[in-house]
């Protein structure tokens, strides 16, 4: 038995390498490159990881990978600014007399010139003749004279000048130097401060119907809409002195809710009309109430499609007419086709197979169709 040996030949130093005896491993590749680790790296224990302070992450979820998104929490919606309007600027009661005050005090004024005429003697002589007044003293115009001449004048002209009369259904704001001093809704003759401006305002019920104004119904069609609104002056104050214009502000409040409400388009049923003037009166009324307004009612007595989108509706409301009416049509012929088949079949008239059956049915379908009118295709 030999004994085989091995023998492992280990390469030839290179020229110039280092001292014979100490010899190099192969490389498997000649570009390669070794990098040192030291070993104790290699057998160190890893620090102990201290948790980093954050914000919680969001995670957000793709639809229709098995769960269902969270639900958000509802967030109240934030309420719509309102007109500011200056909170002392409310409506007040205006101290008056009554007129009969005024005519005395002018009354009395007038006197009170001719008084001081007489005394100055300047009266004519008919006039004291006629009066029955003695004969004046002549005392002539001097500063004294001139006094009772400006203080009756004054009075006169405080007395008469204060008069106004008040009507039903009016009321007077009054002001002294732009500042707001009162309302007077008392009727009949009354004195008033002359010194006061007096500013008429009709705190009557109104009507305002408005031009045609652009809307839009529930689908986004545009419509031209005609508004009439029932209305009047609840707080005069505010409302002569808040705003300029009582209708121009109507006019865009109500503006302002049609872009906000979907209108019914023509030819809608009643109670949906009624639906959308409900709407259309609590909006606007939530909006001119700061201003001193109150509105009742804001009801569409018109509505017609926009001219750019009329034709357009006008063909598909006539082909939807046009539809519908076939359809009626030919339920009827149906019914009636069906009725004379069943007839002639109970009361044994006629014994009927099946292509017999269908030719009948077509038959009296077009006799029926034919004596209703053409169809059309």
């Amino acid at each position: 038995m030999s004994t085989t040996s091995s023998t492992t030949t280990s390469p030839t130093p290179e020229p110039g390498g280092p001292v014979e005896g100490a010899f190099r491993t192969a490389r498997l590749i000649q570009n390669e490159s070794t990098t040192e680790i030291p070993v104790h790296l290699l057998f160190r224990d890893d620090p102990v990881p201290v948790p980093v302070p954050g914000p919680p992450a969001l995670v957000g979820r793709r639809r229709g990978a098995g769960e269902e998104p969270r639900l958000r929490r509802p967030v109240a919606a934030k309420p719509k600014p309102l007109p500011e309007i200056d909170p002392e600027l409310t409506e007040r009661r205006a101290g008056v007399v009554p007129g009969a005050v005024g005519v005395l005090a002018g009354a009395c004024g007038v006197a009170g010139c001719a008084l001081t005429s007489w005394w100055a003697g300047v009266t004519p002589s008919l006039a004291d003749d006629a009066l029955g007044l003695p004969a004046s003293a002549g005392a002539g115009l001097g500063p004294a004279q001139w006094a009772a001449y400006a203080g009756s004048l004054a009075l006169a002209l405080f007395g008469f000048g204060g008069l106004a009369r008040g009507r039903t259904g009016r009321a007077w704001v009054l002001g002294l130097f732009g500042r707001y001093r009162g309302t007077v809704r008392r009727t009949g003759l009354m004195w008033v401060n002359p010194l006061l401006l007096r500013r008429r305002v009709d705190v009557r019920l109104r009507h305002w119907r408005s031009e045609p104004m652009p809307a839009a119904d529930g689908n986004g069609v545009a419509l031209r809409a005609v508004t009439l609104v029932v209305w009047r002056v609840r707080d005069t104050a505010r409302a002569t002195l808040g705003i300029e214009d009582h209708e121009t502000y109507l006019r865009e409040c109500v503006e302002a809710a049609l872009a906000r409400v979907p209108v019914d388009p023509p030819g809608a049923a009643r109670g949906a009309a009624d639906a959308t003037g409900e709407a259309l009166t609590r909006l606007v009324a939530a909006d001119v109430t700061p201003v001193g307004l109150e509105v009742f009612s804001v009801r569409p007595v018109r509505v017609e499609y926009a001219p750019e989108v009329a034709a357009a509706m006008h063909r598909r409301r006539i082909a939807a007419l046009d539809a519908r009416q076939r359809a009626s049509v030919l339920t009827s012929v149906v019914d009636s086709v069906e009725d004379t088949v069943t007839r002639l079949t109970m009361r044994g008239l006629v014994e009927l197979d099946d292509y017999d059956r269908k030719v009948l049915v077509r038959d009296l379908t077009v006799a029926f169709c034919a004596g209703r009118g053409d169809l059309g295709p």
